[in-house]
C-alpha cells in the first residue's frame, strides 16, 4: 500500500506548478517562523518550530506547503476496537510532548484485497490507500495560516456508499488549492464505515447507538470542528459539510441527526444524498443474523467485539445474503450496512418533512454528473449501439417501461447518440430533483441545483461527465487530477468559476459571484438547474419531459 506515498510526494511538486501558482503569489504567504519563501523558492518547510498549533487534547505539528499549513492525520477520536467497537465515538485520551501530524490517519477498516484488480479504474480514480485499523478517527486541516482570522471552514467526507473509502482515496480530495484561492480552512476525515459503524445490536444486546455510530463519529469530528478549528484560523461558526456519492448521502444523513444541530450551516451534496435511513425492522433482524452467523447469544456482544475485523465483516457480509429475502420483502433495494432510521439518533421518518426541524435552515448545494455511468468507456464497440439495443440493455432495470423511457429521452435530447441516450437513463437525476424538492418544501433555506456535463477529451471521449468527475472541479484540483481531466486550461477554466462560486456559497449562502451565470434558487415550479460545461447555462427542468417517464 505505497501508493499514497508516491502520490503525495509527487503532488508536492505538482500542484502548484500545475495551477499557475506564482512565485509572486507564493511571496505572500505568511512569514511564520521563518518559513516565507527564499531566494531558492523553497516550497515545503517542516522542522520543530514550524506550524504548531493546539488543540483540546494537545499540541500538534504540520508542514507549510506553498504558504498552506498542512495538519494531516490528527485524532479528534480514540480508537474504536475492543470495548470500543459497536459504541458511541470517545474522544481521544490527551498527549503532553508535540504530536507530529504529517502523515494520513488510517483508513476504517474494509476489504483491500484486489482493490486495484481494475486497471481502469485505478488508473481513472488514482485510489490511494494505507494502513486499515479500527484506530482510524483522524481529521485532516489545511489552512492559510495558524492566526484569529476566522476563516470560513469547510469539511469534506469521502465517498464509498458508506462501506469503503477514505478521506485521500483521490488525489482531488486535497485541500491546498481551494485554503488558497479562497482563503478557508478545508478539512477532510476518516470514519467507521460498514458493518462496524452501522451494524444496528440493539435487538442483540448491544447499544442503542451500534446502528449509526459511523455517523456519529461524523458529529464527533464536527465538534472537534467546534472546538478547535478557531487555533487553525477557522470560524466554527461558519461550517459547511460536503460530499460525494455516498458522502452525499452521509451529508443529507448528518442534516437529519438530532447530534449533529448547530455544528455546521451550509452543505453541498454531490451526486448522492439519500431521503431516509435503513429500515430499523431491517436493521434489528439483520443485526440479530449476524449475531447467528457469529455462532453467539444474543447479549453476547463482548465476544463479538473480540472478533478480527477482517473476520467480522466477512460475517456481516453473509449475514446480508442470509437476509436478501426479508429485504424484499421490506421492499429494501440495497440491503446491508448504513445509517439506521432509529427515530433516536437519526429521524425515523422521511428526510426534510419538518419544516421547523433545525436543518430547515441549512441552505444547499445539489450536484449530479450527466454521466455517472458511461458503459463504453472502456468497450468501443457500444458507442454504436441502436436505440432498440439501449431498450434491451435497461430492461433488467426498468422492465415493461424500457421502451417508453428510451424513447422520452431521445426526445428530449435530440442531438444525443443512442450511447449517450443510455447513459443519461443510468444516471438519470431522479434522485438529486427529488432531494431538491424535499428540502426546498421546508421553505427555510435556498436550494441550488446543479447538473454537470462537462466531457473530459480522454479515452477517445468515451469517459462523458462521470461519477466522481466534478469533484475536482469544485476544489481547484483539475491539474492535480490529471486521469479525470486531461489538464491544461480548457478544465481550469471551468474550475475556477466552479470552484469560486462554492467558495461565495461558503462565505454567504449564495453561489453567484464565482464567474457562472446569475444562479437562482430552485423551484420545483421551475426546476432551475445550472448546467456546468466550458459555456455553462441555467436551465429550466432541462430533462424534465425524459425524467416523467421513470415515474
Amino acid at each position: 500500500m505505497k501508493s499514497s506515498r508516491r502520490n503525495f510526494i509527487q503532488s508536492l511538486g505538482v500542484v502548484g506548478a500545475g495551477l499557475g501558482i506564482s512565485s509572486e503569489t507564493l511571496a505572500h504567504a505568511k512569514d511564520i517562523k521563518g518559513t516565507k519563501p527564499n531566494s531558492d523558492d523553497q516550497q515545503l518547510f517542516v522542522g520543530d518550530n514550524i506550524a504548531i498549533t493546539n488543540t483540546e487534547h494537545g499540541k500538534v505539528r504540520g508542514f507549510i506547503l506553498r504558504g498552506i499549513n498542512t495538519f494531516l492525520g490528527i485524532p479528534y477520536g480514540a480508537d474504536t476496537s475492543g470495548k470500543n467497537r459497536f459504541m458511541p465515538p470517545q474522544k481521544p485520551s490527551a498527549w503532553t510532548e508535540i504530536k507530529p501530524t504529517l502523515w494520513w490517519g488510517n483508513s476504517a477498516p474494509q476489504i483491500m484485497e484486489k482493490r486495484y484488480a481494475n486497471t481502469y479504474a485505478s488508473f481513472v480514480d488514482h485510489w490511494n490507500y494505507d494502513d486499515v485499523s479500527e484506530d482510524c478517527l483522524k481529521i485532516n486541516v489545511w489552512t492559510p495560516a495558524l492566526d484569529a482570522q476566522k476563516r470560513p471552514v469547510l469539511v469534506w467526507l469521502h465517498g464509498g456508499g458508506f462501506v469503503n473509502g477514505n478521506a485521500i482515496e483521490q488525489d482531488g480530495y486535497h485541500g491546498e488549492n481551494i485554503s488558497r484561492l479562497g482563503n478557508i480552512v478545508f478539512c477532510s476525515l476518516n470514519h467507521r464505515l460498514g458493518a462496524l459503524g452501522y451494524s444496528h445490536l440493539k435487538a442483540a444486546g448491544g447499544h442503542p447507538a451500534s446502528g449509526n455510530v459511523g455517523n456519529l463519529d461524523m458529529v464527533l469530528a464536527l465538534e472537534w470542528v467546534k472546538n478547535n478549528i478557531v487555533n487553525f484560523g477557522g470560524d466554527p461558526n461558519n461550517v459547511t459539510i460536503m460530499g460525494q456519492s455516498g458522502g452525499g448521502s452521509k451529508v443529507t444523513t448528518l442534516m437529519n441527526m438530532p447530534s449533529a444541530k448547530g455544528l455546521f450551516h451550509k452543505a453541498v451534496v454531490l451526486s448522492g444524498g439519500s431521503l431516509t435511513g435503513v429500515n430499523k425492522e431491517y436493521a434489528e433482524k439483520l443485526g440479530q443474523k449476524v449475531m447467528e452467523e457469529a455462532g453467539l447469544k444474543n447479549g453476547e456482544i463482548e465476544k463479538l467485539q473480540q472478533i478480527p475485523w477482517r473476520e467480522y465483516i466477512d460475517i456481516a457480509d453473509r449475514s446480508v445474503v442470509k437476509m436478501s429475502e426479508e429485504a424484499k420483502r421490506l421492499n429494501i433495494a440495497r440491503g446491508g450496512f448504513s445509517p439506521v432510521a432509529d427515530g433516536e439518533y437519526m429521524n425515523g421518518g422521511a428526510f426534510f418533512a419538518d419544516s421547523n426541524h433545525f436543518s430547515a435552515d441549512v441552505p444547499v448545494i445539489i450536484c449530479s454528473t450527466f454521466n455517472e455511468q458511461s458503459p463504453s468507456r472502456t468497450d468501443a464497440k457500444l458507442e454504436g449501439i441502436t436505440l432498440a439495443e439501449v431498450e434491451e440493455k435497461i430492461k433488467p432495470r426498468f422492465g415493461q417501461k424500457s421502451s417508453e423511457i428510451v424513447e422520452a429521452y431521445a426526445k428530449n435530447f435530440p442531438k444525443a447518440r443512442p450511447v449517450e441516450i443510455w447513459s443519461m437513463i443510468l444516471s438519470n437525476r431522479k434522485n438529486a430533483v427529488a432531494i431538491a424538492d424535499a428540502k426546498v418544501s421546508q421553505k427555510k433555506a435556498p436550494v441550488y441545483l446543479a447538473w454537470f456535463g462537462w466531457q473530459p477529451p480522454l479515452f477517445d471521449g468515451r469517459m462523458r461527465a462521470f461519477h466522481c468527475d466534478d469533484i475536482c472541479f469544485w476544489f481547484y484540483n483539475t491539474d492535480l487530477m490529471l486521469t479525470h481531466t486531461g489538464g491544461g486550461k480548457r478544465p481550469r477554466a471551468l474550475s475556477e468559476k466552479m470552484s469560486k462560486s462554492l467558495l461565495s456559497f461558503i462565505k454567504t449562502s449564495n453561489p453567484n459571484g464565482g464567474g457562472l451565470p446569475t444562479w437562482k434558487p430552485y423551484t420545483t415550479q421551475n426546476g432551475e438547474t445550472m448546467i456546468l460545461d466550458d459555456n455553462s447555462v441555467l436551465a429550466n427542468n432541462p430533462d424534465g419531459e425524459a425524467r416523467k417517464s421513470l415515474a
